[in-house]
């Protein structure tokens, strides 16, 4: 069983719309070493684990339900990217482009016109080409070492692109979810490293993870610092054996130290996505309006309320 918490794992950083950042960060989403993948390629390969050796096994799953969290973040992050791109200054109830204006006339020159066709301003299970996500792109081989090095492989590519990603824009809601996901990939290499050094299997001479210095850039360097590289979680509620793997000195033998924690140290708060009345999202008039708002009342006051209010919601005459 799962349990969510309604909290993201790393802050949604506030900046300008930048509907071109948001489509490349859809590589890092849906692309075929992006956030989708590693999630489900995790899951199936702990779904499908055979044999008693457990302590691989929780540690593998444990990566898998964190991209849950990742995969969460980056939809949000792109989606705060492309939200208000438009600049739409109608009213709620208004029609848009009453009168023949085209009030979603930018969306037609952007790089991929499906987040404001499709999507609403929001962000798509596809790569940065559009390409939709692919089940075919999950590796579950069976083989203990095998599924090992092939994660391995994944999220140093993953890590390189990120890095890439970085590049592309200054923009901080972007840099800021990027950084994050950089450091978690290097954890992560950290984990399968350490996996199959335990394993005996001399991963650095077989497959060295890419040696480049992404502390040379500041967001990534103020969470390093905070030691989130070296951290892995098990997000258990029932116990796990990850830590007979991920503990002791850091396979890349540079001085630190792994730490198996249950969950993050910190959570943060979603941020929720305002209407958009051009994109007819959520596409409610106001009686629709007012029952909804009913019903979130009679939520939030834990089933009572005002009996004055009917769920047509009108006031009763």
């Amino acid at each position: 069983m799962f349990y969510h918490s309604q909290n993201l794992i790393n802050p949604i950083v506030p900046d300008e719309p930048d509907p071109s950042a948001a489509n490349a960060l859809q590589e890092g989403l849906g692309g075929q070493f992006g956030e989708m993948r590693t999630m489900m390629q995790y899951l199936f390969q702990s779904f499908n684990f055979r044999g008693k050796a457990t302590p691989y096994m929780d540690l593998i799953q444990g990566v898998g339900i964190e991209e849950i969290s990742h995969v969460e973040l980056i939809t949000k992050t792109i989606s705060q990217l492309l939200d208000g791109s438009p600049r739409y200054q109608g009213g709620k109830y208004e029609t848009p482009s009453k009168g023949g204006n085209a009030d979603l006339d930018m969306a037609k020159e952007q790089q991929n016109p499906h987040h404001y066709i499709v999507g609403a301003q929001a962000a798509l299970p596809v790569d940065a080409a559009g390409n939709p996500w692919s089940g075919s792109y999950v590796h579950n081989h069976g083989n203990l070492v095998l599924d090992l090095m092939d994660n391995l492989v994944l999220e140093a590519t993953g890590r390189i692109q990120k890095c890439r990603i970085y590049q592309m824009s200054t923009n901080k809601t972007l840099r800021a979810t990027v950084a994050f996901l950089i450091v978690r990939d290097e954890a992560h290499q950290a984990a399968f490293a350490k996996a199959l050094e335990t394993l005996g299997v001399d991963w650095a001479k077989a497959l060295p993870v890419p040696k480049f210095d992404s502390s040379q850039f500041p967001e990534v360097k103020r969470l390093m610092d905070l030691g989130l590289h070296r951290e892995q979680y098990t997000f258990r509620m029932d116990g796990s054996l990850m830590e007979q793997i991920f503990s002791g000195p850091s396979p890349f033998n540079d001085g630190t130290q792994l730490t198996t924690l249950k969950e993050p140290r910190e959570s943060f708060p979603i941020p929720q996505a305002p209407e958009r009345p051009e994109e007819f999202a959520p596409g409610l008039d106001e009686e629709l309006q007012a029952l909804a708002d009913a019903f979130t009342e009679f939520k939030e006051s834990g089933g009572k309320i005002d009996q004055n209010i009917g769920f047509n919601g009108s006031k009763d005459e």
